[in-house]
């Protein structure tokens, strides 16, 4: 079977456009964020958290503990948008992994 020639200009504009299918192939394969809990969250009796590592035990206690339906975790330089849900707790890391507050936003 003889192909027929492709030109070097063709395969230039191509290769951004496999890319981009490539990797946005990647990104529709990953899951979203599970949303488990009751979706009402409560953060009265999360104090204890405070000065804790932030490691997956501490956030699954907190999930379970808060009845929230989403946890969302917020390093240091990590971008926030001001806005409320009655479902998610935010969980305000510092730079070494400590737990700084667990607030219900």
């Amino acid at each position: 079977m003889v192909l027929p020639p492709t030109s070097p200009r063709f395969s230039l504009r191509a290769a951004p456009v496999l890319f981009s299918l490539a990797a946005l192939a990647g990104c529709v394969s990953t899951p979203g964020p599970q949303v488990a809990g009751t979706g009402r969250c409560s953060d009265a009796t999360l104090g204890w958290a405070v000065g804790q590592t932030a490691d997956e035990a501490t956030l699954k206690r907190l999930s379970s503990e808060s009845g929230a339906g989403l946890v969302n975790p917020i390093g240091p330089t990590t971008a926030v948008k001001h806005d409320t849900r009655s479902d998610r707790l935010r969980v305000y890391i510092d730079a070494q992994n400590q737990i700084t507050a667990a607030r219900c936003e």
